[in-house]
């Protein structure tokens, strides 16, 4: 992570352009994506809404070099991702992305410092756990197991260890949906700070509306397309919103 998201300037950390996908289920072909054009603006905030099966993960997964389009054209700071090979987008996920799913996939026999160690030990230039731990709040509980640890705290677990590797893009995939609205704030303020503090272009796919007003700006999906596209002209705090 790098500078402050107030330096953005309008620079583009990712953009894609009439991206589509199509899955082969026997038979069947499933149109995840229908030419799709989206950008992330360095040190940006987006928040991705749309009912379950709108493309939503599948759109995620593409930015964050999980998977790869059918047609189009996906692009890091100007470089081509739809044209690397399977080593160049592996060096693009481990070096630039960080990744919150909405199940903290933690490892129960390691403590939350040991959990977040697993990427700083395979990262160039990496957070001190302990530091990233402190960034989501969390720097008194780095001792304990996930069993001893509430959902929320958990998730920030999560956030912790995929902020440590300083990463360009933070993309969350419904990072507060197993949780109630009091623990599910908490994971979105440590989302906010380190959109804010460090600068990381922050990208969250969400069904819930209420979300998108801590957002810069808000894409709707439905069917595979952009339904709507806005701009908020002022962020909400996670704080105030209510679900």
């Amino acid at each position: 992570m790098n500078g402050n998201g107030s330096e953005a300037n309008g620079a583009l950390a990712v953009s894609m352009r009439d991206v589509t996908k199509v899955y082969q289920m026997g038979e069947v072909e499933v149109h995840a994506l229908r030419g799709v054009s989206v950008d992330l603006e360095v040190g940006g905030f987006l928040v991705l809404l749309g009912p379950s099966g709108s493309g939503k993960s599948t759109l995620l997964n593409i930015l964050g070099g999980l998977d790869v389009p059918t047609s189009g054209q996906v692009l890091y700071r100007g470089q081509d991702l739809t044209r690397a090979d399977e080593g160049e987008l592996t060096r693009y996920r481990r070096r630039r992305v960080g990744f919150v799913f909405q199940f903290y996939n933690l490892i129960p026999s390691l403590t939350a410092r040991e959990n977040v160690e697993l990427v700083t030990e395979i990262s160039e230039d990496p957070l001190p756990a302990q530091e990233a731990l402190d960034i989501v709040g969390l720097a008194d509980r780095s001792s304990h197991f996930p069993s001893q640890m509430s959902g929320g705290e958990q998730q920030r677990v999560a956030i912790a260890r995929a902020i440590a590797k300083r990463p360009d893009i933070l993309l969350c995939d419904e990072p507060t949906g197993a949780l109630d609205i009091t623990t599910g704030i908490q994971v979105l303020e440590a989302l906010e700070r380190v959109n804010r503090d460090y600068g990381a272009t922050t990208a969250i796919i969400t069904h819930n509306a209420a979300i998108a007003t801590i957002a810069d700006r808000v894409v709707s999906l439905a069917d595979g397309r952009i339904s709507r596209q806005h701009v908020n002209e002022t962020r909400a705090a996670a704080s105030t919103i209510q679900w």
